[in-house]
């Protein structure tokens, strides 16, 4: 089995401006938020992005980095809506396909299968169809029902993040979901998984771990990054919760110009070692002023 690991900088230049990008996790959970620091600083531009989305979506849109946003929501879990998101959606910033969660799936379904469409009850009678003039329904063959024609959804590059992984690219989630990132894997022309951390192949199926932790096989993985506390601010259990104190900051944060300046500056400029310095001295300031009420 090849190594496959890389650095932060390494991935990053393999993302091109106008690419089709598939981001794994779901809401504020589990998403790769180091590898998309690392897009914000980059030139990358005019992407599509496709996710079940949380501050992922927000950041991207904030950095004008998003041409269109393909989602089944976009949701901060603990907080309803992200307001960068909200700002992009109610100022028609990007363009927009938002499907029912269970048409969304069903397109990465496809996507995986190397299907151009699978049929889904899904949506049917509903504003989706209203709203994504682009679909069509057809009709059963064997008993003239009818069907959504949910398109697939297929990828230039997926963006996920799991517990741990081998450098060869098997990767293993610990936590109580899986969430779809092995469809979005395989729904990928190229996948990237960054790990809180690499360990060796036969550690991943240590006495107690069950085999079905094992989410997406090394054959649909190009690149694996590690990253400790990559999901920050989401969560990535059991190894952390999410960091609510600092979720609730990114929110205040991107509903000022000024206040979202300063946040932008210390926490998304630096790299991955000096945002986690800054999000150690928010916690550290916070902890202070709590001592001094």
């Amino acid at each position: 089995m090849g190594d496959k690991s890389m650095s932060l900088g390494e991935f990053a230049g393999t993302i091109e401006s106008g690419m089709t990008i598939g981001i794994g996790g779901w809401g504020s959970r589990r998403k790769p938020m180091a590898l998309v620091r690392e897009i914000l600083r980059s030139d990358v531009r005019d992407l599509t992005v496709v996710t079940f989305g949380g501050p992922d979506v927000g950041l991207l849109c904030a950095a004008g980095k998003v041409r269109k946003l393909v989602y089944g929501f976009v949701s901060l879990d603990s907080i309803a809506l992200d307001p960068h998101f909200r700002a992009a959606r109610e100022q028609g910033g990007v363009e927009t396909a938002e499907y029912d969660e269970g048409m969304f799936v069903t397109g990465l379904r496809a996507a995986a299968s190397r299907l151009s469409f699978l049929p889904t009850r899904a949506g049917l009678g509903s504003d989706v169809l209203t709203m994504n003039p682009d679909l069509v329904t057809v009709t059963s063959p064997y008993d003239d029902e009818e069907y959504v024609a949910m398109k697939a959804l297929r990828l230039d590059v997926a963006l996920v993040h799991v517990n741990r992984a081998d450098a060869a690219g098997n990767a293993q989630y610990l936590g109580p979901d899986p969430y779809f990132d092995d469809l979005y894997a395989m729904a990928a022309d190229r996948c990237y998984v960054s790990t809180e951390r690499i360990i060796a192949s036969e550690d991943l199926l240590a006495p107690g771990v069950p085999a079905q932790s094992l989410l997406i096989s090394r054959l649909f993985v190009d690149g694996v990054i590690e990253t400790p506390r990559g999901a920050h601010f989401t969560s990535c259990e059991p190894d952390y919760g999410r960091d609510e104190a600092f979720q609730s900051h990114y929110a205040s944060a991107a509903r000022d110009a000024d206040a979202w300046t300063l946040f932008r500056k210390k926490f998304l400029d630096p790299d991955a070692q000096g945002y986690h310095q800054a999000v150690a001295e928010f916690h550290d300031n916070r902890t202070e002023q709590e001592a001094g009420r």
